[in-house]
């Protein structure tokens, strides 16, 4: 009498008694194999976001219950030097995005704009444009306290705690900054390109500038060089200065001639 087939079964496949994978099984396998590293990927980032999420709420939630004393602050040296290398750290963990071949950069990813309808979060940072004291405009660095629906407008607080300002604005005047690095070697088409117009944080401070890109990032953890517009040199340019990715936004104004 002939025993009947049997299978075993494993975490990855189904083999026959023989030890024998099927063509169609092997298959399967090779493919589940081929993605899995991705998987483990994408969930590892996946929760090292969710963790950054949960601390950024944290933080808001004490600073508007007012936990936060500032009765008696630091010296003004000391806080920007400890602001400076906060947003330093900001640029260095915005985690890269990884998506599976085939897969378009979402948006905020490097140069890729938010959609039309997107709404920043409260603790977002943005690039907002405000008026100086002189009554010039700028760009500066921003943190999104809340949008109302219902007026279409931002309340603001300027990252610069030297000049601590709330600012309400309207839509327009808002650029979200990148929620994710763009991979120069997966997703070129996610980055600006040589000689493209954007708004750049200029190093060691919290204003924007308009520049030209010099050189786009070669490799992940590359900067943009760039060239900030500098009419006390003679072609108008300043020499290249590194910007990290989650510091260059678009500019949609025209370039100067």
């Amino acid at each position: 009498m002939q025993r009947p087939s049997a299978r075993i079964i494993t975490p990855y496949s189904v083999v026959n008694i023989n030890g024998v994978v099927p063509r169609k099984t092997r298959c399967q396998l090779s493919a589940d194999s081929s993605d899995r590293p991705f998987r483990i990927l994408r969930k590892a980032l996946d929760k090292i976001a969710e963790i950054k999420s949960l601390l950024e709420e944290r933080r808001i939630a004490a600073k508007i219950a007012g936990l936060y004393n500032d009765s008696e602050p630091p010296r003004k040296t000391m806080r920007r030097g400890v602001l400076m290398t906060l947003l330093q750290q900001s640029a260095m963990t915005l985690p890269l995005w990884i998506g599976k071949p085939g897969d378009k950069p979402p948006p905020l990813c490097g140069a890729i704009p938010a959609s039309g309808d997107y709404v920043a979060k409260p603790g977002d940072k943005v690039a907002a444009r405000v008026k100086a004291v002189d009554g010039d405009e700028q760009w500066i660095l921003a943190e999104v306290v809340s949008y109302s629906h219902a007026t279409n407008k931002y309340e603001v607080d300027d990252i610069d705690e030297e000049g601590k300002e709330r600012h309400t604005l309207s839509r327009r005047r808002i650029i979200p900054l990148p929620q994710w690095k763009a991979n120069p070697e997966t997703d070129p088409e996610a980055l600006f390109q040589k000689e493209q117009l954007v708004l750049a944080l200029y190093p060691q401070t919290t204003c924007f500038y308009r520049a030209l890109i010099h050189t786009p990032p070669q490799r992940p953890q590359d900067d943009y060089s760039v060239l900030f517009e500098d009419t006390s040199y003679a072609d108008g340019y300043s020499p290249p200065l590194n910007v990290a990715q989650r510091y260059v936004v678009a500019c949609k104004e025209p370039k100067k001639k």
